[in-house]
């Protein structure tokens, strides 16, 4: 992959692969599938307070989590950092993290936001999204409600393979059983107004557009739109709606940014302090900000219109950890149902 071999020449050139640190020198090397500008501000924080200076590369989750493979004992990397349970469980499986034990990580964070393994630290819902000129809000106040007759040629999403439809699947899963989940995803498939194609934004296009009628999304992608000042993105709001799932049961499902201590990390003392300036109230507003996502910590106010403009609402409280667990199931009942 071009990609990979960038990635890989660019470390070796910089010197990454054993990051450069003098004797004397604190450093923490993180692998991050973060690519958000406000993470500079978090990093940079973060050694003003503790003088431990940040070595990042950054790349798609899949390269890193390879990457950490392939280093093996050698591998200079400390924290890794991603934006989805699944591939969070995904570097679990392949016996990449460590365990983490810090009373200050379990008095901020929520048991159900963190495994023994790996924290999230900012969390984002899976709504849907609807077009009013073609579909009621009552047809469309759960997921389930999504693979229903009535909605036959009417609903858009991308790939079924990605892990955000898959940790959404997960969580079915979980609450409904595998049997259930199995026909939810072949009537959601026998819905499709087209073939699962692009990113969450592309299908919020579409339901605008009146190309499908319903679709799902995360919810950081509407508030981007919301937020946004040009013409067309405002068309698209004004042609749309969107409801929070299930709030008369579950709750509506959410996934997380979240980060784990690698096995082999050579600086681990400087890996806990970072997880746990993480959970601070400073580094939970830059986490959250940078995305339009809430903070982890559920005491910590943040001051961010888009997420004044989308409002409250329950909260799916399922642990990550049984989420991440079902993901591989997810995926072989979407691939029997066709939903790729």
């Amino acid at each position: 992959m071009i990609r990979k071999a960038v990635l890989t020449s660019l470390v070796a050139a910089l010197g990454f692969s054993s990051f450069g640190a003098s004797a004397s020198e604190q450093v923490l090397n993180v692998y991050s599938a973060r690519h958000y500008q406000t993470d500079d501000a978090l990093y940079g924080n973060f050694t003003a307070q503790t003088g431990i200076r940040v070595n990042r590369i950054e790349a798609r989750e899949d390269e890193l989590i390879e990457r950490i493979r392939n280093e093996g004992a050698n591998s200079p990397a400390d924290v890794f950092i991603t934006v989805d349970a699944s591939r969070l469980a995904k570097a679990d499986e392949m016996g990449l993290f460590a365990p983490v034990k810090s009373a200050a990580l379990e008095a901020r964070i929520p048991a159900h936001l963190r495994t023994d393994t790996w924290i999230a630290f900012s969390t984002r819902a899976r709504v849907i999204v609807y077009n009013p000129t073609m579909v009621k809000a009552e047809q469309v106040q759960n997921y389930e409600d999504l693979a229903k007759p009535e909605l036959k040629g009417q609903v858009c999403t991308r790939s079924g393979s990605h892990p955000y439809n898959l940790s959404l699947g997960a969580a079915l899963i979980e609450h409904n059983g595998a049997a259930a989940t199995e026909q939810w995803a072949s009537g959601l498939v026998a819905n499709f107004a087209r073939s699962p194609r692009g990113g969450d934004t592309d299908q919020i296009r579409a339901v605008a557009a009146g190309e499908c009628g319903v679709a799902i999304a995360n919810s950081y992608y509407y508030a981007r739109l919301m937020n946004s000042s040009r013409p067309e993105d405002q068309q698209v709001i004004a042609a749309t709606a969107f409801v929070w799932p299930n709030q008369q049961g579950k709750g509506t499902h959410i996934n997380v940014s979240g980060a784990g201590i690698l096995k082999h990390a050579p600086n681990r003392e400087a890996a806990v302090k970072f997880l746990e300036y993480l959970a601070s109230d400073q580094a939970q507003v830059y986490f959250a900000d940078g995305n339009n996502e809430w903070p982890a910590v559920p005491t910590v106010k943040v001051n961010n219109p888009a997420l004044d403009k989308l409002g409250e609402f329950k909260v799916d409280t399922l642990e990550m950890g049984r989420i991440a667990r079902s993901v591989p199931e997810a995926q072989r009942i979407f691939d029997r149902a066709g939903y790729r």
